[in-house]
């Protein structure tokens, strides 16, 4: 049951807490394979986008007995996240008015060890054509060291690009594999890309963000509703439609989700069904380099 159904979180766009929590419902058996078990960190907007929300991982109060959780340790104690492995959890979320559930690279069952590996490209300002390209760059790169990967809108100004992993190595070791690739990437095209976070020494240009990977990092999960004009949706898409410059970072939206997941599926279904090995793509980069690879810092 939802309680204050009418509360309007999207003021521009009418859209209310009953229609969130029924989209969360209907998208469901799309979304729930790629955040089954991963520790989710709730963007909650009490009052509406309107007003400024907060961040919350921890449910050791208040939460129904039957939402399961995860304990995982923090420095200075540990943290139960929620998990949604069922309808009733995702709906759940969206009766705390978590508009956007934020999930790790991990899941529960194996905690320390990812089973994908994020890049998210972010822009210092919207401009699609750039960031379109940047995606398709990093596609490209990945595809020359034997790497598939998948792509989603941010919901915001960027892409989300992810490669699946057998789930064997660490997250330290999967970070520095990212970073390098970063790097490769931002070495290729240094007028438009950069590995500085700082936005007064980006220059305008696209961070290549790989943080993503990191122990207890996350990231937008993939059907996830982002807090701003227009209710934009982090949706999978595909190489073909960024290459025909169909698809921008908020291109896809809340209210056109069901009719977009009935025409197309789940484009990221093939994702699971792919795991590879850190190790030997760590190896394709030494002999694609000369048998060198540079370090993460």
């Amino acid at each position: 049951m939802i309680t204050h159904p009418d509360k309007v979180l999207f003021p521009e766009d009418g859209i209310t807490k009953q229609e969130l929590a029924a989209y969360y419902e209907a998208i469901a058996p799309a979304m729930l394979p790629h955040v089954r078990g991963r520790p989710i960190t709730m963007e909650r907007y009490p009052s509406g986008i309107g007003r400024k929300g907060f961040i919350q991982k921890d449910v050791s109060k208040g939460y129904p007995t039957w939402l399961e959780r995860v304990e995982v340790p923090k420095k200075g104690g540990t943290v139960h996240h929620p998990l949604a492995g069922d309808v009733r959890s995702l709906v759940w979320l969206a009766n705390q008015n978590c508009i956007t559930p934020h999930v790790w690279t991990s899941r529960a069952q194996d905690l320390y060890h990812p089973d994908i590996c994020v890049f998210d490209l972010d822009p210092a300002a919207d401009d699609p054509g750039a960031v379109r390209a940047a995606a398709l760059a990093l596609h490209s790169l990945l595809m020359e060291i034997g790497l598939q990967s998948w792509v989603k809108t941010s919901g915001a100004k960027g892409f989300h690009i992810v490669v699946p992993l057998d789930g064997k190595a660490e997250f330290a070791d999967v970070a520095a594999f990212a970073h390098v690739v970063g790097a490769w990437l931002v070495e290729r095209d240094p007028a438009h890309l950069t590995q500085e976070f700082s936005k007064a020494d980006r220059g305008g240009r696209i961070l290549v963000d790989t943080r993503r990977n990191g122990y207890s990092a996350t990231f937008a999960a993939v059907y996830a509703v982002r807090p701003t004009p227009g209710a934009p949706v982090s949706a999978p898409c595909t190489w073909a439609e960024i290459e025909r410059e169909e698809v921008a970072p908020r291109t896809f939206t809340l209210r056109m989700m069901a009719d977009r997941v009935a025409q197309v599926g789940d484009l990221w279904a093939g994702l699971r069904t792919r795991r590879y090995s850190i190790k030997r793509a760590v190896e394709r980069m030494r002999r694609a380099a000369g048998g060198t690879t540079r370090r993460s810092s």
